[in-house]
């Protein structure tokens, strides 16, 4: 029987508040998102520009779920017995965070790489989007090298009582990248940067996103402090190989605690319906744009890639401080999961306002409601897209999904976290408090302040010590759908948009499939069709959680 794993010093975070210990902790994910930003938003209309046609594309796109399957299990179990002095996360985000960087700056200047190598036109061409394609997808691999570990620190770090709030602001400082990233598309950055880097947009803006993603890692590996593995009880002869590796995520797959599972079931219905979102809808209303509301003198001219990032961007300004507002504000308005497991505890507010507040809290909704309506309103808007015929309407609906995507970005890490927190808290209990069950410390009150619910994280639970394999299981339930949705995507743009878009290199009269449906918008409906069974799957998880 493996002995219990030994931890040295305690996880800590530098900041004057509990606000400011939070945003630090939670600052890598403005760099992540801004970069995921930079490549759903320009990527596509990029590739369509080098000469690919959308259903070559969404191949492509493979590379997302491809990059998702492999690297955030494998690095998640990797990590969780990682006993490297600096703990188990930030190594790993700091080596990813180098070569997303690396490979952004290749993707930005890839027609000036291949030309030093290549002189032959037509052959350069050709070799341009090959490269293009291989720094996308190095950039997808490290990225979520990057992406599951940055995740991973949260759910560390803090203590169950604590995973709510984490989450929360997690989905904020997604919202902060998403925003910041969208405005940056928005404006002309070569009027703002010159020629410094680079003569477009799109080399402006990968420029701009990795140097951001290496300010916000950085920020974040500064200012926390891990919680050192010494041992992790399996002894000095059982070496970590790859064959371990997988048998340890097939075994953890295999047999999820149900609540886990459960969870992983909503987010692979729900993830059928963002991905053609994400990937897919700056291009959408840049297309909607072109067809029905841009003068002929627009499409004419040259970087229709910038200009449709630019247009696309506008609308998902509006998409990002939409998801910020509801990002602040729902955390205050929606029962958090460990309220829900423990009604008998409420903190004491003051008197002059305790019998408002004690109103309020009962008519609070809970986080599974609010998740279930997340679904709803993201359904009833993308059931529209293919009824679309103006750059209002497109601005509209994609603008709503704001609200959906601000507790998609909260609810299922918040719960994943609260349910690895507490496997974990029973977990330690049984070795070092057999006489004290999980029980009691869900119903102790919570820690005031963030420094006093890290010290009890360290003494009363496990640490996140499963939270890579969990996380990383997670996140083939969302990469999983994304396969689905690229094979759908390839067989509506080649049903649809067998030709080229109205994004494609040569005359206005050459391109194709701009008269009937619009591919994207198809795909977008099929994704509010899935996100109905999203809702199912979340009604679900409430019955086995015993919440509705």
């Amino acid at each position: 029987m493996p002995s219990v794993a030994q931890w040295s010093g305690t996880p800590s975070v530098k900041g004057s508040t509990e606000s400011m210990r939070m945003a630090l902790l939670t600052a890598s994910l403005i760099g992540l998102q801004f970069t995921w930003n930079v490549e759903m938003t320009y990527c596509t209309p990029y590739l369509l520009e080098l000469g690919l046609t959308k259903s070559k594309i969404s191949l492509v796109w493979v590379a997302g779920p491809l990059s998702g399957l492999i690297m955030q299990p494998i690095v998640g179990v990797v990590a969780d017995r990682s006993t490297s002095r600096w703990g188990r996360r930030r190594p790993f985000m700091f080596g990813g965070t180098i070569l997303v960087a690396l490979f952004l700056l290749l993707l930005g200047w890839t027609k000036e790489v291949v030309r030093y190598f290549v002189t032959d036109p037509e052959t350069a061409r050709s070799a341009t989007i090959y490269v293009a394609v291989l720094s996308i997808y190095g950039i997808d691999f490290a990225i979520n090298a990057v992406q599951g570990s940055c995740r991973g620190l949260v759910v560390d770090t803090l203590p169950v009582a604590k995973q709510h709030m984490g989450m929360s602001w997690a989905s904020r400082m997604v919202a902060v990248g998403s925003l910041i990233g969208y405005g940056a598309g928005a404006i002309d950055l070569r009027s703002v940067f010159g020629p410094m880097l680079g003569d477009t947009q799109f080399k402006q803006l990968t420029g701009v996103a990795a140097l951001t993603l290496c300010l916000a890692v950085g920020t974040t590996s500064w200012a926390v402090t891990e919680r050192v593995l010494v041992s992790d009880g399996r002894g000095e002869g059982d070496r970590l190989d790859f064959k371990q590796v997988l048998g340890t995520i097939v075994h953890t797959a295999c047999n999820l605690p149900r609540g886990i599972q459960a969870i992983c079931y909503v987010q692979f219905w729900a993830w059928i319906g963002w991905f053609p979102f994400l990937f897919y809808s700056t291009t959408w209303v840049g297309e909607v744009y072109l067809r029905y509301d841009a003068p002929a003198h627009v499409k004419a001219a040259g970087d229709l890639t910038g200009k449709v990032g630019r247009i696309g961007s506008m609308a998902l300004i509006a998409f990002s401080i939409i998801t910020f507002v509801m990002s602040v504000l729902l955390p205050f308005f929606v029962q958090s999961p460990e309220d829900e497991k423990a009604p008998g505890f409420t903190p004491r507010p003051p008197k002059s306002s305790a019998g408002f507040l004690t109103d309020m809290e009962k008519y609070k909704p809970s986080l599974l409601t609010a998740w279930m309506c997340a679904h709803c309103i993201f359904a009833s808007s993308m059931i529209m897209a293919p009824f679309v015929t103006s750059l209002r309407s497109a601005t509209i609906i994609i603008a709503v999904c704001g609200i959906s995507w601000s507790v998609a970005c909260w609810a299922p890490f918040a719960f994943l976290g609260v349910e690895v927190a507490r496997l974990n808290t029973s977990s330690s209990s049984t070795h070092t408090h057999p006489k004290r069950s999980s029980i009691d410390l869900d119903a102790a009150p919570m820690a005031p302040h963030l420094h006093q619910g890290l010290e009890e994280a360290n003494t009363s639970s496990g640490g996140g010590a499963s939270s890579g394999q969990y996380l990383g299981i997670m996140n083939l339930y969302t990469t999983l759908p994304q396969f689905v949705g690229t094979g759908i995507s390839w067989i509506v743009f080649t049903l649809f948009e067998p030709g080229k878009s109205e994004l494609s290199e040569g005359t206005p009269g050459e391109r194709q499939g701009t008269d009937g449906p619009n591919g994207i918008a198809v795909c977008l409906f099929i994704g509010a069709v899935s996100a109905c069974f999203a809702v199912v799957a979340t009604r679900r998880l409430g019955r086995i959680q015993g919440r509705l």
